[in-house]
């Protein structure tokens, strides 16, 4: 009852559930291109348990903070860079992204694609795999602007879960959006792939602000969303023309089967 009386845990809460999507962004498009591969019915399943579990991973984390503290003990030295469990997640976590996002360009740059006996087979499994993996070194980040911010775990995980709901609000719009818009697809890799080289940089202490890359991001969107809108624009004339040629197309007056 103190915390709900508490303006000062409200505001926390607030600004925590806030930074929590933001950060939640590249998890959201990772998760959007991961269920891209699977059958158009599998794909809201697939989102769903993959959002559920960064929530739970997340408040795991949270409840373990003596574990996630000891993982930023030194473990071993590279070129004078000191390595912890941490920084191994981070780097690993780095190195898939950049493994899967350079895949997936290729891709669609070949236009290579799944035999979907193999993707009805084993892709749904393969896919909630991959999530859970991501799910674990997206959760860091989060995890960690949330013990700088907030001291009382109840709302931190109440932030967590409020920021995952709104998530899941708005992850198969954005899904779908990514899937029907392959330049925006494409946007999204090109990001991730940035987001992995980020991580791995942080795991070998060089940290590299992510608002930096946030804002990039955006900015390659607006002028995306204004290249579909130029290009719907210019499709219209096209449309109405074939639709007045068809108009004015003579019809056959005897019908089918005289003449």
């Amino acid at each position: 009852m103190e915390l709900l009386l508490d303006p000062q845990a409200w505001i926390a809460f607030a600004t925590l559930t806030a930074l929590e999507l933001v950060l939640g962004i590249d998890n959201i498009i990772f998760i959007s291109i991961l269920v891209d591969s699977l059958p158009r019915e599998q794909r809201e399943r697939a989102r769903r348990i993959g959002l559920f579990g960064a929530m739970f991973m997340r408040i795991a984390l949270l409840v373990t903070l003596a574990w996630l503290i000891g993982l930023r003990a030194p473990l071993f030295t590279i070129l004078g860079e000191e390595i912890s469990g941490r920084d191994l997640i981070l780097i690993a976590g780095g190195l898939f992204l950049l493994w899967k996002s350079v895949g997936e360009i290729h891709q669609l740059l070949e236009g290579v694609e799944e035999s979907a006996g193999s993707v009805a087979a084993s892709g749904f499994a393969k896919v909630l795999a991959q999530i859970m993996v991501i799910d674990l070194v997206f959760s860091f980040d989060s995890i960690i602007t949330a013990v700088g911010m907030v001291t009382e775990i109840a709302v931190m995980v109440a932030a967590v879960m409020a920021s995952v709901a709104l998530m899941m609000m708005f992850a198969g719009t954005i899904g779908r959006f990514v899937s029907d818009h392959p330049t925006v697809k494409m946007l999204a890799l090109a990001f991730l792939v940035v987001i992995g080289v980020v991580l791995i940089a942080d795991g070998f202490d060089h940290h590299v602000p992510k608002g930096y890359v946030y804002f990039a991001m955006a900015f390659s969107v607006a002028v995306e969303a204004l290249n579909i809108r130029v290009r719907k624009r210019a499709r219209r004339p096209v449309q109405l023309q074939a639709r007045l040629i068809d108009d004015a197309s003579p019809r056959d007056a005897d019908g089918p089967g005289k003449g």
